[in-house]
């Protein structure tokens, strides 16, 4: 399993943050154009459509088609877990479906002097099988334009 990290202070407190990360706004405020990202449906994890907050056991299913090229590609990830105290949150969405063998995003949060540090966490497996091992260290060259674009714009909406 291969792993990707990144992380930002935003100038915004960690209820703004926690808050604007826990909504389908947010994945689609955070989701650069050229992914080609279409949300399509978010349930609940009562069976509740399109629900306030994603909380854990909620699923969104999106489709997406980076840089317009190819086929879209469905993609299913699901809350698998949540958790906030005084200061301190993260949650965790797992890829059930999608381009990937192997998708789990851990986003960390922390208040820190006024602020919030946000750390993105991911662990990943190409579809490539023993291929993998060589290409998959690679993929970052994907994921940094689009985690820089993430934590830059996560700053413009949020930063007071």
């Amino acid at each position: 399993m291969h792993t990707y990290e990144r992380s930002v202070r935003v100038a915004a407190s960690f209820e703004d943050v926690w808050a604007f990360h826990s909504t389908e706004k947010g994945l689609e405020e955070l989701t650069p154009d050229w992914m080609g990202m279409e949300v399509e449906s978010v349930t609940g994890p009562d069976g509740e459509l399109n629900p306030e907050q994603l909380e854990e056991g909620s699923s969104i299913d999106a489709a997406v088609r980076p840089l317009g090229v190819g086929p879209r590609q469905q993609w299913t990830s699901v809350i698998d877990d949540r958790n906030r105290s005084e200061g301190a949150g993260f949650f965790r969405d797992t890829m059930s479906d999608g381009p990937f063998r192997e998708w789990t995003h851990t986003h960390l949060f922390y208040a820190d002097d006024g602020g919030t540090l946000i750390r993105d966490h991911i662990e990943y497996e190409l579809p490539l099988g023993p291929l993998d091992r060589v290409f998959g260290p690679l993929a970052f060259v994907g994921f940094e334009p689009m985690f820089r674009y993430r934590h830059k714009r996560t700053r413009l909406l949020l930063e007071e």
